[in-house]
C-alpha cells in the first residue's frame, strides 16, 4: 500500500496501518466469506477517499483452498509456523557457512524443519476437516509444497508474505542456491541474511600492460575459481535435494496417514449407517413395548379392581342371604 506525502503523510501512515489490519482480518475469514468481505473493504476505502488502496484491495484474488489453509496455519498456529521459518533460515545460514569454508551443522535445522512440517501437516488436515473441506492427497501436497517453499525462502527479500497468500507458492529456483555462494575472497556471512545472487563470471580489472605469464596465471586462477565455485554449488544443490527428498518423504507419510484415517472414517460412517435402521427399529419396538406394558398394567389394575368389587358383592350377598 502506498504512503502519503507532505503534511498528510502522518495521517496516511495511520490510515495504511488500518488497511493492513483490515487485510489481516480479511485473510483470516472463512474462505466462503472472502469475496464479499473484500468488496465491502473496497467500498469502505473508496468512501473514505482512499482510491489507491481500494484498487489494490480490489485486485486481490480469492485464495485457493491450499493457500487459504496455509494462511490459517500462519494465523492460528503461529508458534509452529515460526519454528518452520526459523528452521528454514537456519538451514540457509548453515549452507552459506559451509560454502564459505566454515564448519556448520546442517542436519539439526533439517530435523527441526521436518518436525515443524509434520506438526503443521496435522494442523492443516484438522483445519480442512473442521471447515468441511476434504483433505485430499492433492490438497495436502499443495499445502506442504507451499510451506516448504516459505521455509526455503526464509528471510530473503523475495520471500512471499505468509498469512496473505492468494495462490500456492513454488520453491525458489536455482538462483537461490547461487545466492549462497560467497563473493570472491569474502568468506563468511554478514549477520544472518543470505547474500544475493552473484554472477558466475565477474569482470576483473585488467592491467594496461600484462606479461604473457601473468595472463596465463590469471586464466588458471580463474579456471580454478570457477571449478571451486562449481563444486560448492553442486554441494549446495545436493544438500537442497536431500532436504527436498526428506520433506517429500514426510509429506508422503502424512498423506498415507491421512488416507488411512479417511478410510477408517469411511468404514465407521458405513457402520453407523448400517446400524441406524436397526437402532431406529429397536427404539420403535421399545416404545411400542412400553405402550403395551402401560396398557396391560392398566388392564391388570382394572381387573384387580373388578375382582375386589366382585368379592365385596359376594360377601354382601352372603350376608343378606343369612339374614333371611
Amino acid at each position: 500500500m502506498g504512503r502519503g506525502e507532505g503534511s498528510g503523510a502522518k495521517g496516511q501512515r495511520g490510515q495504511d496501518k488500518d488497511v493492513r489490519a483490515d487485510l489481516d482480518a480479511l485473510f483470516q475469514l472463512p474462505l466462503s466469506e472472502f469475496t464479499s468481505a473484500r468488496n465491502e473493504l473496497v467500498a469502505k476505502l473508496k468512501k473514505s477517499g482512499d482510491a489507491a488502496n481500494a484498487e489494490q484491495v480490489k485486485a486481490l484474488g480469492k485464495p485457493s483452498i491450499s493457500a487459504w489453509v496455509a494462511n490459517q496455519l500462519y494465523w492460528r498456529e503461529r508458534k509452529a509456523f515460526e519454528r518452520l521459518l526459523v528452521a528454514g533460515e537456519a538451514f540457509r545460514t548453515a549452507q552459506a557457512a559451509q560454502l564459505a569454508g566454515k564448519s556448520a551443522d546442517v542436519r539439526a535445522p533439517l530435523d527441526a524443519r521436518r518436525e515443524a512440517l509434520a506438526e503443521l501437516s496435522k494442523q492443516a488436515a484438522s483445519v480442512l476437516r473442521d471447515t468441511g473441506h476434504p483433505a485430499t492427497p492433492d490438497t495436502m501436497r499443495r499445502i506442504m509444497t507451499t510451506l516448504e517453499a516459505l521455509a526455503t525462502y526464509g528471510a530473503s527479500q523475495d520471500a512471499p508474505a505468509p498469512g496473505r497468500l492468494t495462490a500456492d507458492v513454488d520453491p525458489p529456483g536455482f538462483e537461490a542456491l547461487a545466492a549462497l555462494v560467497p563473493h570472491g575472497g569474502q568468506r563468511g556471512l554478514r549477520g544472518t541474511t543470505p547474500t544475493r545472487v552473484i554472477p558466475f563470471n565477474q569482470p576483473k580489472p585488467k592491467s594496461v600492460l600484462k606479461k604473457k605469464g601473468d595472463a596465463e596465471a590469471d586464466a588458471r586462477r580463474e579456471a580454478a575459481e570457477r571449478k571451486a565455485r562449481e563444486v560448492e554449488l553442486r554441494k549446495a544443490l545436493h544438500e537442497a535435494e536431500r532436504a527436498l527428498k526428506d520433506a517429500k518423504r514426510t509429506a508422503e507419510k502424512a498423506s498415507e496417514q491421512m488416507k488411512k484415517a479417511a478410510a477408517r472414517a469411511k468404514e465407521t460412517e458405513k457402520l453407523r449407517a448400517s446400524l441406524e435402521p436397526r437402532w431406529e427399529k429397536a427404539v420403535a419396538e421399545s416404545e411400542a413395548a412400553k405402550k403395551d406394558a402401560r396398557r396391560i398394567a392398566g388392564e391388570a389394575e382394572a381387573a384387580a379392581q373388578a375382582v375386589d368389587d366382585a368379592e365385596r358383592a359376594v360377601v354382601t350377598a352372603g350376608d343378606q342371604l343369612k339374614s333371611i
